[in-house]
């Protein structure tokens, strides 16, 4: 069993990996996000209500955009960072 202060220097890890305060019953609990990161979430998630409204084909397509985007953008980073930049 560790100490409180082993403990408290490893950070908990959550089932997607991500680091996280431990809660009594086992789970984690989420950090706190910041103002900005919880705007863009909502502008995502009005813009994939707006797409929805206009249909399933719509819809579908936006989910296919933000994929192909996402691949891209890491695709350009990994270059970037490549290259030092």
């Amino acid at each position: 069993m560790q100490s409180h202060a082993e403990a408290v220097k490893q950070p908990q890890r959550g089932p997607a990996g991500r680091a996280g305060a431990s809660l009594a019953d086992g789970g984690i609990m989420a950090r706190r996000k910041s103002v900005r990161s919880q705007l863009y979430r909502s502008a995502r998630v009005l813009g994939d209500l707006e797409a929805a409204r206009k249909g399933p084909g719509a819809y579908a397509r936006r989910r296919v955009r933000r994929v192909m985007y996402r691949k891209g953008n890491r695709g350009m980073a990994r270059v970037l960072k490549a290259l030092g930049l």
